[in-house]
Formats: C-alpha cells, sequence, structure tokens
C-alpha cells in the first residue's frame, strides 16, 4: 500500500507536466501573452527543479524520505492553487516556480522511496515509476482540455485538489522507509557528475528534452483549430502510447536488444518524427498522427534512461538521480522558451529543425560514451 500511495502521488505530480498544454493558447490570449511568454510557464517550472535536485539530497537526508515528500507535495498544492488564482502571465511564472520546487522535493525522492519499501527490486520499481509517470502524462492533458474548457483556471485547481489527496494518501500509507545512515552534502551531486557514464547521460537528456519539451510545449501553437478539448485529446493519445511503452515494451526490447542499442535507435526515430512535424507544420492531420506516434518512442526511451541512470555508477541512487535529473532538466527549463521566441520570430518549422538537431547531438554524446556504461 505504501508503493502504492507514493505511485498515486507520482501520477498526479506528473499530471503537472502536461496539464497545461490545452490551455496555452488560451492563456495567451485571455492575458495578452506571446508564446515564448507563455512557454515560460514550462522554464520557471523546470529551472527550479533542476536547481533544487542539487539540494533534494540534503533535505531527505535530514528529515527523511517521507518528510520531504509530504513537504513537497504541500508546496505543489499551495503554487497551483495560486496559479490557478494568478491575474497575470507573470503571476502564475512565479508560482510556476514555486510548484517545481516542490515537484523536485517530490519527484527526487519518489523514485527512491518505491526502490526502497517495493519488493521487486530496482528494475521492477523503475518500471512502476515509468507507468506512473506515462499515467500522468496521459491523464494530464485529457484532464486540463476538460477543465481547461470550462476555465484556463480549471486544471490548476484540479491538480491542487488531486495533490491534497495523494498527500493525505502518503502520510498515512508510506511507512517502512529506511532511515538514510549518511547526511548527503549539496556537493555530491557534482561528485557524481565527475562519473564519465552518469554526466554522459545527463547530458543526452538534457539536449534530448530540446525535442521532448518542443513537442509537448509548442505544439499547441501549431494545432491552432484545436480548442482545449481538442488539444487534450491529442496529448492524450500520445500520453497512452508512452504509458504503454514504457511499461510493456521497453522491457522486452531492453532484455532483447540491450539498453544502449535501443536507445541508440529511439533517439533516431525521436529525431525524424520531429523532422517529419518540422516539415510539415502546416499540415495539421501529419502533426497530429506524428505526435500520437512519437509518444511511442519517447516511453521507451524514458524507461531505458531512467534505469541506466540507476546504475551508471556506484554511488546511492538518490544522488545519481538528483545529479542526472540537475542536467537534465537545464534542457527542460531552456527548450520552451527557445521554441516559443524561435518559432515567433522565424516560423514554426523552426523549433522543430532545432529540436532535431538537439536529439541528434544527445545521441553523439551517448554513443561516444559506450565504454564508459558497460555496467547498464
Amino acid at each position: 500500500m505504501a508503493v502504492w500511495a507514493v505511485a498515486f502521488a507520482c501520477v498526479i505530480a506528473f499530471m503537472g507536466l502536461g496539464l497545461v498544454d490545452p490551455i496555452l493558447p488560451a492563456i495567451g490570449k485571455e492575458l495578452h501573452a506571446t508564446p515564448a511568454q507563455v512557454e515560460l510557464l514550462f522554464t520557471s517550472y523546470n529551472a527550479v527543479m533542476a536547481v533544487a535536485m542539487l539540494i533534494t539530497g540534503v533535505i531527505s537526508s535530514r528529515i527523511g524520505s517521507k518528510g520531504t515528500l509530504l513537504i513537497g507535495l504541500v508546496l505543489i498544492v499551495i503554487f497551483s492553487f495560486l496559479a490557478g488564482h494568478s491575474g497575470s502571465i507573470g503571476e502564475i511564472v512565479g508560482f510556476r516556480a514555486g510548484w517545481g520546487l516542490g515537484n523536485a522535493l517530490f519527484i527526487a525522492t519518489a523514485l527512491a522511496a518505491i526502490v526502497a519499501v517495493g519488493r521487486g527490486g530496482t528494475a521492477a520499481s523503475v518500471i512502476l515509476y515509468e507507468a506512473a509517470l506515462g499515467l500522468g502524462i496521459s491523464v494530464g492533458p485529457l484532464l486540463g482540455g476538460l477543465l481547461g474548457g470550462i476555465s484556463w483556471r480549471g486544471p490548476f485547481y484540479g491538480v491542487a485538489v488531486l495533490m491534497a489527496i495523494g498527500f493525505i494518501a502518503v502520510s498515512i500509507l508510506l511507512r517502512g522507509v529506511p532511515k538514510v545512515t549518511r547526511r548527503t552534502s549539496v556537493l555530491d551531486p557534482f561528485r557524481a557528475l565527475s562519473h564519465r557514464g552518469l554526466l554522459s547521460i545527463g547530458i543526452m537528456a538534457l539536449l534530448y528534452n530540446f525535442g521532448f519539451f518542443t513537442i509537448l510545449a509548442y505544439t499547441p501553437y501549431v494545432l491552432p483549430h484545436l480548442d482545449a478539448h481538442g488539444l487534450g485529446l491529442v496529448f492524450f493519445g500520445w500520453g497512452v502510447l508512452l504509458a504503454i511503452f514504457s511499461v510493456f515494451v521497453a522491457p522486452k526490447l531492453q532484455q532483447r536488444f540491450g539498453t544502449l542499442k535501443t536507445t541508440y535507435v529511439m533517439l533516431v526515430l525521436i529525431a525524424a518524427v520531429l523532422l517529419v512535424i518540422g516539415i510539415f507544420a502546416d499540415y495539421q492531420s501529419v502533426v497530429i498522427v506524428a505526435v500520437i506516434v512519437c509518444g511511442a518512442f519517447l516511453g521507451v526511451n524514458n524507461t531505458l534512461v531512467t534505469t541506466a541512470v540507476m546504475n551508471a555508477a556506484p554511488i546511492e541512487r538518490s544522488t545519481a538521480s538528483a545529479a542526472y535529473s540537475f542536467v537534465r532538466f537545464i534542457g527542460s527549463a531552456i527548450a520552451p522558451w527557445l521554441a516559443g521566441k524561435l518559432g515567433t520570430v522565424f516560423s514554426p518549422h523552426i523549433p522543430y529543425y532545432v529540436g532535431t538537431a538537439g536529439v541528434l547531438l544527445g545521441l553523439c554524446v551517448l554513443f561516444s560514451a559506450r565504454n564508459h556504461l558497460q555496467s547498464i
């Protein structure tokens, strides 16, 4: 029950990632903001998450995993409610930053907590974690579309309510988490990055996120004929494939072909989809199909990379996760804003070309470090 309580809260936490997708155009229209300004909702959220990853280990090693999870949940409840109560784009961006702090405390600790109290080992815990991620990402846009059809404020209030339920579930059900025997330092994630394999995976993820967040955060602007409901359904389909392939397909591909080889192929396929969207950005049906199909490739890649991080360096899993997340969220912070800026200044095609280049460059980084990743 403890594992399922954390997993449920994970679903809600990851819903926050895609929840705002269907309402991005509505927020821009209502608050008279440009796409680049609206994309700052992702930038502030991910930038704070990146920096906060450096202190999550310090906090959890002092107050425990459960306390860290609960603080993160409380922050998400408060700042998601305040975001829904905002009157300007600047206020939403600021409150999303606070939301990102809460998410960082929760997400960085959740996987380690699931591994600690679960009985199926690291691999099973990662699959459950990725299942929660996929379910959250898929349901998030659908709920965002439904609530956003009423008001753009609805999705923010919805997250506040659901996270409050998650707080109650975790506080009551999460028991038996082993106490940390060593207090970690804020420098530990930086020391972890001295391992070439872990650093390379982090840099690959940073570059890969230029593709991931171009699809997630910018695509609503190349589908102008869809309302919040329509956008919610598109990204629901995207998230469903992401969840199915991350849980059921990724382990089988990994077992048959190995982590690295499968990841190489997935990155090539993701880059190909981004290129197709870039070329045919003016054709709505092509964009919709490509986005949904890409969810399958993203799901496989996410599971493989998360598993790889847990085994890439001989250090504590929580420290490895924090170090990796710090690096990758830098890309998550830059990519949405850059996509909005490039799309406005040049054309809607350019963000996808940049995303394609980022994913392929990430592939090169990963391939160059293959000799340091034999343990994964």
